[in-house]
């Protein structure tokens, strides 16, 4: 089934191949344009129903997701398994709950993101909750070592890249002027 949401991805021109530089400042060839999913609501959809069906019996309370793409992720897979979602977004440069939002101290948490590569947003997302996830999900997994491995974790796809700090970008790709799609600004 994984295999069939990156056959998807590549016809769409969500797995892009060139220079980038990604959101969290890593040098890749691969890019996962995730937005050709979430401007999908039926796609979205059936993938989030993964990520709702592989958490269904963990009595979740809320699902909570970080700007931008996180958050549409938290509100698909609440309304499928009947629960709250919140938003983490960002504010003086660090992720928070705004907004009058709150997560009850022993509240069951899943959060979800839309594509893994090093965990940060994610990372930044669960201090910002001040809670133990009961569990992490994402929409597309592209790291090369899973920081939530001791965890419950969940990914509806896998996506094989390699990243490259800034100061180790191989030779041939180097030579490709670089793009940086992603949203946050490091």
């Amino acid at each position: 089934m994984k295999d069939e949401l990156v056959d998807y991805l590549e016809e769409r021109g969500a797995i892009l191949r060139g220079h980038f530089v990604l959101t969290s400042g890593r040098h890749s060839d691969t890019y996962v344009e995730k937005f050709r999913i979430l401007e999908q609501p039926q796609v979205l959809s059936a993938v989030c129903a993964r990520i709702a069906d592989r958490f269904r019996a963990a009595s979740i309370d809320v699902v909570a997701g970080p700007t931008t793409g996180g958050i549409i992720i938290a509100f698909e897979v609440a309304r499928q398994l009947g629960c709250d979602a919140v938003y983490v977004e960002t504010e003086d440069g660090r992720r928070t709950l705004r907004r009058g939002a709150r997560v009850d101290p022993g509240a069951r948490v899943l959060v979800v993101d839309d594509v893994l590569t090093t965990g940060r947003s994610l990372l930044e997302t669960i201090g910002a909750l001040c809670v133990e996830p009961a569990g992490i999900a994402v929409l597309i997994d592209r790291s090369e070592a899973n920081p939530f491995e001791n965890q419950e974790y969940f990914a509806a796809c896998r996506v094989e890249a390699a990243s490259f700090a800034a100061d180790a970008v191989p030779e041939q790709l180097a030579a490709i002027p670089a793009i940086k799609p992603g949203t946050r600004l490091f």
